[in-house]
């Protein structure tokens, strides 16, 4: 719950440029989170390097890998449908061999391998790079299984193969695994805990990007506000560290500011934050930058301190409204988002009018909004009765999706008759004469082609808009393009 998922991309197959001499061919497939996509990038760079070339074509596939999701129930059950295909396609191609990577890996392997016999390998989100070791062991017969959770695995020497990019956005993941304990989520489990990947690294993986045109970046975590490199280890075991590895040591505030300064023609975005994390610096640091975007989203899941206290939240509802109040001072041109859900166990209406009372607070540009389902594995789901009736959190869902529009659409119209910064990214969907990109604040923005480019940041005055996107004009280059 703690990610934003991009229902769009559910189930991308992944596809690259052929590499010459490589001769198998890998079909992948990934669903969840945009950790999961980035790691599918990984997944694709370490296999490239052993002989797979991708594949649209499952029906072509020697081996066919999804990478997997265990926040829904939704996401679950589309996957096992998905394994079902792949083992259909088995039979007529049965050399064929169907994997199973990243957050379902480890909570379902005995059911993949022994009782369901659905799969011939089960790869967790830290055991990547033995990949081609368990291929070897399926190759001989036997199934493979590795979902060892690393304490030092931050894959900062893989580069990743940007697949099905635009070549304008590409993600950079930064920290992996989760310490907040939310009894709700699953990641801490099969994600382990949190631990924060080697500065140069970052740096380095930027300056490959930017040397091959890309003009924007996501900075990518589980919690990436907790940040912190002092020479390797976890996150957890920082105060364990010597004088100097503190006194060395780099948080997600000094990062931040090094990448807008080092990349001023690049412009920045980070996902996903949580409230506790957030700190002051943080902020100052995204108002001291004009390539660092003015969003951040910043899940909240409930408006309810009582709720927030049984979801093991950090955070009460009051803090969380001071934070936001904070925000607002240092960054007055701010967009953010949220993450909400309805009918967590035990919540009464009281409970739910304290979230709609919380938006309309906050009045965010953009929400993740859904009914709560009861995930196996985590505290809640061992400790709580999931006891809120299915037809109440459908209503209450509802009247949060609603509210969200309203805000949405207020938020989007105060826009109109601004002149915004856009990055051009791509065709717009509904006309080829019109290009789509985003402003600072992650509105999408479409408007007349004329002799732009993809890649491109244009300032465009904006004339209209939807509930979601702002429609303008553009009126010239914008200043980061000289």
């Amino acid at each position: 719950m703690e990610k934003e998922i991009d229902e769009k991309k559910q189930g991308q197959s992944l596809v690259l440029d052929q590499k010459e001499g490589n001769t198998k061919k890998l079909f992948i497939e990934s669903y969840g989170c945009q950790m999961n996509f980035s790691d599918s990038e990984i997944v694709a760079s370490i296999l490239y390097d052993n002989g797979y070339n991708t594949t649209q074509n499952l029906e072509d596939a020697d081996l066919v890998l999804v990478n997997t999701c265990s926040i829904r129930d939704k996401a679950e059950q589309t996957i096992r449908k998905r394994l079902e295909k792949y083992n259909a396609v088995k039979k007529i191609n049965p050399t064929m061999k169907v994997g199973v990577l990243g957050c379902m890996a480890e909570r379902l392997k005995s059911q993949f391998l022994e009782e369901e016999k659905i799969v011939d390998m089960v790869v967790g989100p830290d055991a990547y790079k033995d990949l081609p070791n368990l291929l070897a062991e399926v190759e001989e017969g036997r199934d493979a299984i590795n979902v060892i959770l690393s304490k030092e695995e931050t894959y900062g020497d893989i580069a990743p193969v940007r697949l099905n990019s635009n070549g304008v956005n590409a993600f950079v993941s930064i920290t992996r695994g989760c310490d907040n304990m939310c009894t709700f989520c699953v990641v801490p489990f099969t994600r382990g805990r949190e631990r924060s990947r080697e500065p140069q690294s970052i740096y380095d993986e930027i300056q490959d990007l930017y040397d091959r045109g890309f003009k924007e970046v996501t900075l990518l975590g589980q919690n990436v506000d907790s940040y912190l490199w002092y020479g390797g280890g976890l996150k957890k075991d920082f105060d364990k560290a010597t004088e100097m590895q503190k006194a060395t040591a780099t948080d997600f505030a000094q990062l931040l500011d090094k990448c807008a300064a080092l990349f001023p023609k690049m412009r920045f975005r980070f996902s996903t934050s949580n409230p506790q994390d957030m700190h002051e610096e943080v902020l100052h640091v995204i108002a001291k930058h004009h390539n660092i975007c003015n969003y951040i989203h910043l899940p909240v899941q409930s408006g309810s301190t009582r709720i927030l206290k049984e979801m093991n939240r950090q955070h009460t509802r009051e803090e969380y409204m001071a934070l936001i109040d904070k925000i607002y001072s240092i960054i007055p041109d701010i967009s953010l988002s949220q993450d909400m859900i309805a009918g967590f166990p035990t919540e009464t209406e009281e409970d739910h009018q304290d979230t709609l009372s919380l938006m309309e607070y906050v009045k965010y540009d953009f929400g993740f909004m859904f009914a709560y389902s009861e995930r196996p594995g985590t505290l809640a789901a061992r400790k709580m009765e999931d006891d809120v009736p299915e037809e109440v959190k459908k209503r209450r869902l509802t009247e949060i999706v609603d509210l969200q529009q309203k805000h949405g659409l207020e938020r989007t119209q105060r826009f109109i008759g601004q002149e915004v910064e856009v990055l051009i990214e791509k065709e717009s969907k509904r006309s080829d004469a019109h290009w789509s990109g985003r402003n600072s604040q992650n509105t999408v923005v479409v408007f007349p082609k004329e002799n732009y480019n993809v890649g491109e940041f244009v300032m465009v005055k904006i004339t209209d808009c939807t509930a979601a996107t702002l429609i303008g004009e553009a009126v010239g280059y914008s200043e980061i393009m000289n």
